[in-house]
């Protein structure tokens, strides 16, 4: 017999463990179709995409000798694919974006579905300036990294590796820019208050630390900051965010308790 979603007392539409991992799986096949279809794309633009991403070492190449090398039989296939996955990623970013909102808050009343939608209209747009901030950002990280090699040496850069850093770069920037979206709207729904936020500020600052410092394959403290001070400060925002949506729903709960007045004794 299937589980039925139960209802609290308050009327909210309860969902059981077994449709809980139901709804991860549909969630995250359709996250799959569309990354999926976007490598599809990702395929067919490689030549222009990989031309932009190594214009870089163009730019180095002309003081120093600088080269991307492919040092296996496939590695050129792979750095094919691996564009093709990330411009999927890239491109199927409304898909997946909006599918970790529907999970994250399902069953939701009319008005905390308004939320989300305004939510994932708003994530979109900070992703794809996260990751265009960080297209922006890569050249000079990539001239600055590679500055430290002295001059009578060579720069014989590995294609993988280099892909793999840049891309890797990119990607946590537009993550960075939504990640506070999430907190957000955490809050909005009633699930964390902007108390209960900035009291895990220590946590949330560790955690940015190790997420930059995995995120950038580089061992430079330089390109890791850089991505872990806009993500900190993103982080306090959205505390400022939710403190006002608190304070402002305090505010209408006394304002409704007033005009309800107290209750008169039989």
């Amino acid at each position: 017999m299937a589980a039925r979603e139960k209802r609290g007392a308050d009327g909210e539409r309860r969902m059981s463990l077994g449709q809980h991992l139901i709804e991860l799986r549909k969630r995250l096949f359709r996250s799959a179709i569309g990354i999926v279809l976007g490598a599809v794309v990702g395929w067919l633009v490689y030549p222009w995409v990989w031309d932009a991403l190594r214009a870089p070492i163009l730019v180095i190449a002309e003081s120093r000798n600088a080269v991307l090398n492919y040092p296996g039989i496939t590695t050129a296939f792979d750095v094919h694919m691996q564009i093709a996955i990330y411009v999927g990623i890239f491109v199927s970013s409304p898909i997946w974006l909006y599918q970790i909102f529907a999970f994250l808050v399902p069953g939701l009343t009319g008005k905390e579905k308004r939320y989300t939608f305004g939510f994932v209209f708003t994530a979109i747009p900070l992703f794809l300036a996260g990751c265009a901030a960080g297209w922006f950002v890569v050249p000079h990280i990539v001239v600055i990294l590679t500055s430290f090699t002295p001059a009578q040496d060579a720069n014989f850069i590995e294609a993988k590796d280099y892909l793999g850093f840049v891309l890797k770069l990119i990607l946590a920037v537009g993550v960075a820019f939504v990640l506070p979206v999430f907190l957000v709207l955490l809050n909005f729904v009633g699930v964390m208050s902007g108390r209960t936020i900035l009291k895990g500020w220590r946590i949330a600052v560790l955690t940015i630390t190790l997420f930059t410092a995995i995120a950038t394959p580089a061992a430079d403290p330089f390109s890791m900051f850089l991505l872990a001070i806009p993500m900190v400060v993103l982080y306090f925002l959205a505390v400022g965010i939710a403190y006002w949506h608190d304070a402002l729903a305090a505010k209408k709960a006394r304002k409704l308790e007033s005009d309800l007045g107290s209750p008169s004794i039989a």
